[in-house]
């Protein structure tokens, strides 16, 4: 969801292709915790968009540090969510 995807469709269409029940199952999780907020934008059907709270978005110094070790230690690159991939950290 920082990367500007709020529907179901935009989130599930990634390059980790996790299943739509895995998927369902983590955002009303996410939701019950009170990271996440679901908010309705069509009626018929009712479809949702997802957005972060406040306490999602406090999460993101931690992930962010998380994923600096990561790539410093384990060789990956840094994401880029306007070309919607990662480059190694040479500028690649």
């Amino acid at each position: 969801m920082w990367h500007g995807r709020h529907t179901f469709v935009a989130l599930q269409d990634n390059k980790e292709r996790v299943p739509t029940n895995i998927l369902s199952e983590r955002l009303k999780r996410l939701e019950e915790w009170g990271l996440v907020r679901r908010e309705p934008y069509q009626q018929r059907p009712v479809r949702y968009s997802y957005h972060l709270t406040d306490k999602g978005r406090s999460l993101e110094p931690l992930l962010l540090q998380i994923m600096s070790w990561g790539h410093s230690r384990l060789g990956g690159g840094r994401h880029d969510p306007a070309k919607g991939r990662s480059s190694k950290q040479n500028g690649d």
